[in-house]
């Protein structure tokens, strides 16, 4: 497994435009317990441009962002919270290995509760096409 790092806000999905964009124009896969959409961020220049001018948004650009949608059927607040930490984490720990910067968002499903971090992790790699193979790792 690699680094963490953090979380940032510039790594998060936060306006309801981008999770619409994500989840109209994005591929969608699913398995029992998730329904994940992704979008190309290169596709993915529907924002306004920010303060900090066109560098720092084309940085911003190269980089995968994630959204959550955790409903209240997966559970109560503790077990949907501890699910989007773990999302969290697994996508800190792969955002290096995506083939490409994309716009992520993972929906859970009620069965989603259930799963080990090791389950989320097999199905998230699976779904996205990411290789658990050592050799490919930098």
């Amino acid at each position: 497994m690699g680094k963490t790092g953090a979380f940032r806000r510039s790594d998060r999905l936060l306006d309801s435009r981008d999770f619409r964009r994500v989840l109209r124009q994005g591929r969608r896969q699913a398995v029992r317990e998730l329904v994940v959409f992704t979008v190309p961020r290169s596709s993915a220049r529907a924002g306004s441009p920010g303060p900090e001018g066109a560098d720092a948004e084309g940085a911003k650009e190269r980089t995968s962002r994630l959204g959550l949608t955790v409903s209240r059927k997966v559970g109560n607040a503790v077990v949907r919270n501890r699910f989007k930490r773990r999302v969290r984490t697994w996508f800190r720990m792969k955002r290096g290995d995506f083939p490409q910067s994309v716009d992520l968002v993972v929906i859970a499903r009620p069965a989603a509760a259930d799963l080990s971090f090791e389950e989320l992790d097999e199905r998230l790699s699976t779904l996205l096409g990411i290789s658990d193979d050592p050799s490919r790792r930098d």
